[in-house]
């Protein structure tokens, strides 16, 4: 719960500025353009981040490790409620961005060191519980105490949270989840990337990650030009969806505990299901309700187990937890960017639903190839993985996990 509660701080620093742009950018005098950058120089940060940070700690001990990134996350957002100008504001952002990652990945698998190797799924899904809150209740949260405060109240709740988070994280969470116990270094996780099972769950994560977002992206435009609710039902609309993202998450830990691979299979296919129907129904109100709160479910709901997946393919290094974090904002990245090209060739506002649904389609086939080749055994406390994957050769990596 210490880790759930520094990914809600999290998940509200990156979700809390959608709803915050239009204030930020008359306050700091800029363009609306360049308050995006308040949004997508995060999503990069997070992608770069990830792998920079978690390879730079590398041979560290694991909990102080997450401690020093909650502290690079409360000075950051500090910036942020400080900025005097736009460009402090940014550097703000970047600052707190470089913590994301390489806490999601690093928390994980401390997570899963907690609880015995059955229940490794959900130990994940507790904790990411924190970043789908966060989802459901970051705009509505910046919009109203940035509408009675300002928006720079809003970032200093954020920083509050982060403070709490991290005296929690610092008490609550034993140092022997957090051991290296001398399999961090940082050649021995380069190595575990020759695994051909990690590359296909990290492709099947930014492709599953990238149909979602590359549709969610525009959900407000779809919502307002084709389904016909106004611009004041999209917040409730988007907290139906984030709901979604909780039940998913919760529903996708259990089930990875059980079967994994199956439910990466299902989540998939529901989630391009799902996308499909509602590009065809996006013009009727109660069908977009229930299919935006599907798409919340089956999007989140293979995020656990890719997480473990990805971990127990490279037996154990934090840098394939994180890397599967900047898998997804890749993904995102290139979502949202075929998105907006199928709109601006005037095939309309449903269209990216439907690229969508493509986009997982193929991401459905990657991991339908992974589990096809040989698949990736679960492992909790103890794992021990084929460096080539299902192919064959390569080295064995062992790594122990506790």
């Amino acid at each position: 719960m210490a880790l759930a509660l520094g990914g809600f701080g999290i998940g509200l620093t990156e979700f809390v500025i959608a709803g915050l742009l239009p204030q930020v950018s008359r306050s700091l005098n800029v363009s609306t353009a360049a308050a995006g950058w308040l949004i997508s120089g995060y999503a990069l940060t997070v992608a770069v981040g990830a792998i920079a940070v978690t390879a730079a700690t590398a041979a560290l001990p694991q909990k102080p490790v997450l401690v020093g990134l909650v502290a690079l996350f409360v000075v950051g957002n500090l910036l942020s409620a400080l900025a005097p100008n736009y460009g402090v504001m940014l550097l703000g952002r970047v600052v707190a961005a470089l913590c994301h990652g390489s806490f999601f990945g690093i928390g994980s698998l401390v997570a899963r060191r907690l609880v015995p190797p059955e229940r490794a799924s959900r130990a994940v899904a507790v904790m990411f519980a924190g970043l789908t809150v966060a989802n459901v209740l970051g705009v509505p949260f910046g919009a109203l105490v940035g509408e009675r405060w300002g928006w720079r109240a809003t970032f200093w709740a954020i920083t509050a949270i982060g403070g709490v988070a991290l005296v929690a994280i610092a008490v609550l969470v034993p140092a022997w989840a957090g051991a290296t116990e001398g399999r961090a270094n940082l050649r021995t996780q380069l190595h575990a990337f020759r695994s051909t099972q990690v590359w296909l769950t990290l492709t099947a994560t930014a492709l599953g990650y990238g149909g979602m977002f590359g549709a969610f992206s525009y959900l407000a435009y779809t919502f307002t030009r084709v389904t016909g609710f106004s611009t004041t039902d999209v917040a409730w609309l988007l907290v139906v969806y984030g709901t979604g993202l909780v039940v998913g998450n919760i529903a996708g830990g259990r089930g990875a505990d059980h079967n994994r691979d199956a439910t990466l299979l299902v989540s998939l296919a529901g989630l391009a299901a799902t996308l499909t129907v509602f590009g065809a129904l996006a013009s009727s109100r109660p069908a977009s309700v229930i299919l935006v709160f599907l798409l919340g479910v089956f999007g989140f709901a293979a995020v656990p187990g890719m997480i473990t997946r990805v971990t127990d393919a490279a037996g154990g290094v934090p840098l394939a937890a994180s890397a599967n974090v900047s898998a997804s904002n890749v993904g995102n990245a290139v979502g949202a960017w075929l998105g907006g090209l199928v709109i601006s060739a005037g095939w309309g506002y449903a269209a990216p639903l439907y690229v969508g649904a493509g986009i997982v389609g193929v991401g459905l086939g990657v991991i339908g190839v992974a589990v096809c080749g040989g698949g990736v055994a679960g492992g909790g406390r103890g794992v021990g993985v084929e460096s080539g994957g299902a192919t064959g050769g390569g080295e064995v990596v062992e790594a122990r996990e506790s």
